[in-house]
């Protein structure tokens, strides 16, 4: 399965004090004695846990927030299978079918991380989680009070059916880190016990505390990967409201929510209904902006920004244009070259590819200056890998060489700077070079290789916005002789052809976690989900040398050992150039109407408006929301 990996042996004699010490809270540091089998009531992977058992609340949050009003607003970011052009399933945990954003408000999770640190965890449904003397296993003691909406009891045998249906039939996301799960058993009524085969790594704790329970008996009448729109039994904050399917969703808060006033929730959750409208185009989700439809957005068009927030709502200060500081987490932003397509195996393709992108030109004509280019996987980040190797990235990378292209063990790989012009001939020149290098020979004004065939490339896109963004990129790259199209399809179409890897080259965009866990590195570039329908592995990466690394990553002691890991990791994918890095922003852009209330700073590592802001009716009645 994999060519690198810690035999149970090592693993073992690494899970002493060394491997213990990331997972224990601040008090039991110095008790490493104590780091099995004793309940845990937060987890943190490289130091002390900020809040204490029975803390009242998160620091960052207003815990006397008043409850009420409506938050109409456009999602700016969605997770598993969520898409938020459409929805034909009210189903978030599986594959298939496109689920509305914050479905996933609907249920509650083991456990729930604090936005102000970089790492921790926190019991929701989980009162506390212990470690296994064997670091194998890990056992869940769920909070007696904990309930579903219908009133019934949330128990272990749910536990166990959420995690057998995951590992069986669920979303990547869920199911990638479940394949070492040996099996998951009830130890009574309220706990329950999650064992490994040893090949797991040291952070797959913390990635399976984030996962739900669901009831068990709500799917005995509803099949577990089925599209319904028929919303599955939760137990979180909210629950479904109103729903025009394919049009618009409501969540209602849920009055009674049995974890209303616990730590992790005081002060969160204030609106008694999020409503979200769903829009073809961006260009109709803006106007129902300015008309006071939608009451919060986040602007990801440049364009919009520079020159369309000018109507009569801004100029008279009901709305709000602003930009808050962005999180203190890697962000990956780049095009995905599908090499499941032989034509996109050979890296001086790949690379041909990349030079044909100007960014200079795209920023300064079409973007108006409000991005910064992308070189790094891991971009705003420590992880992002600079200039030479150091001594420890160099004692990682040394035994895979010949395996990793020789970029790696040099500067770090940068998407090289164009003269601005939009058609830099220099740039051009040296793609056509490497073109010919693999084996492509110009015929007319198109490219060929030995069987006669031209090279064909399709970039997908689901927004009439990119059309505009790749119109000049495709320009360049028929300049080389490359027959390239885009491809515009509805929301619906594009999530399949994703799911499916049914595509050339296609954008995507991903904030990662501050403490990177193993499993969104094995969803992303492991060769475990390269052909596992609807990972994020888009360009079907699959190298044991990159397998190697994530391991390393993975097994990680500490922060240092982490980031030399993930450094060297970043300089084996840039060198490979399965992805194309393109730009990213410092800043969330949003303009809202007047009339919330919001607690400042905002918090470092997340920005969930809909469960941090609430409605402030002095505000609302002065510019007519009320």
């Amino acid at each position: 399965m994999r060519d690198y990996a810690l035999s149970r042996r090592e693993f073992m004699a690494l899970g002493g004090a060394a491997l213990a010490a990331p997972f224990l809270p601040g008090a039991a540091m110095a008790k490493l004695a104590l780091s099995t089998e004793t309940p845990l009531h937060g987890i943190s992977t490289f130091g002390d846990l900020k809040y204490r058992p029975d803390f009242a609340h998160f620091d960052y949050v207003n815990p006397d927030a008043p409850k009420g009003g409506t938050f109409n607003f456009s999602p700016p970011n969605w997770y598993f299978n969520q898409a938020t052009d459409s929805f034909n399933t009210l189903n978030t945990f599986v594959p298939r079918g496109d689920a509305p954003p914050r479905m996933e408000l609907c249920h509650d999770y083991l456990m729930k991380p604090a936005l102000d640190e970089p790492d921790s965890l926190y019991g929701l449904l989980a009162e506390s989680v212990s470690i296994g003397a064997d670091w194998n296993s890990f056992v869940f003691q769920l909070r007696p009070e904990a309930r579903f909406h219908d009133g019934s009891d949330i128990t272990a045998d749910d536990a166990v059916f959420t995690f057998e249906a995951l590992k069986e039939k669920g979303h990547p996301q869920f199911q990638l880190p479940l394949l070492d799960m040996t099996e998951v058993t009830a130890v009574g009524p309220k706990a329950f016990r999650v064992a490994f085969n040893g090949q797991q790594s040291p952070q797959t704790l913390f990635t399976i505390a984030e996962y739900p329970v669901l009831s068990r008996a709500w799917f005995q009448d509803h099949p577990f990967d089925g599209s319904e729109i028929d919303a599955p039994l939760g137990c979180g904050p909210y629950k479904v409201g109103f729903v025009s399917p394919g049009q618009t969703i409501e969540y209602h808060r849920v009055e009674d929510y049995w974890g209303r006033d616990l730590g992790v929730n005081r002060g969160l959750h204030n609106f008694d209904r999020i409503r979200i409208e769903f829009f073809r185009n961006r260009q109709a989700g803006f106007e129902a902006f300015k008309k006071g439809d939608v009451f919060y957005r986040q602007e990801f068009t440049s364009r919009t920004w520079a020159t369309e927030y000018d109507f009569p709502a801004i100029r008279d200060g009901r709305v709000i244009k602003r930009e808050f500081p962005g999180e203190k987490r890697p962000a990956l932003q780049s095009w995905a070259i599908n090499q499941r397509r032989e034509r996109f195996r050979d890296l001086r393709v790949r690379e041909a590819i990349s030079l044909c992108f100007d960014f200079e030109w795209t920023n300064e004509t079409l973007f108006y200056g409000l991005y910064d280019r992308s070189h790094s996987n891991f971009e705003k980040s420590v992880y992002k890998a600079e200039g030479l190797p150091s001594e420890t990235e160099l004692a990682l990378l040394e035994p895979l060489r010949g395996q990793i292209p020789d970029a790696a063990f040099g500067e770090a790989v940068l998407q090289p700077p164009s003269d601005g012009s939009g058609r830099d001939r220099t740039l051009l020149r040296r793609a056509s070079e490497l073109l010919a290098e693999a084996g492509w020979t110009r015929s007319g004004t198109l490219v060929k290789n030995a069987d006669g065939a031209n090279l064909t490339l399709e970039i997908l896109v689901r927004d009439e916005v990119f059309v505009r963004i790749d119109a000049p990129f495709v320009d360049n790259l028929r300049a080389i002789g490359i027959d390239a199209s885009i491809r515009l399809v509805d929301a619906a179409q594009f999530q399949t052809r994703l799911t499916d890897f049914d595509f050339d080259l296609v954008g995507y965009a991903l904030s990662i976690g501050a403490i990177p866990p193993r499993s969104t590195l094995v969803n992303l570039y492991h060769s475990r989900s390269a052909s596992v329908p609807g990972s994020a592995n888009l360009p079907g990466t699959s190298s044991p040398a990159v397998d190697a690394l994530i391991d390393r990553a993975g097994a990680a002691r500490n922060q240092e050992e982490l980031t030399a890991a993930l450094r060297a990791l970043d300089r084996v994918l840039r060198a490979r150039r399965d992805w194309i890095p393109n730009w990213h922003s410092a800043n969330h852009r949003a303009a809202f109407w007047d009339m919330f209330g919001f607690k400042e700073p905002k918090p470092d590592y997340g920005f969930p408006v809909e469960a941090l802001w609430w409605l402030d009716e002095e505000k609302a009645n002065a510019i007519g929301k009320a």
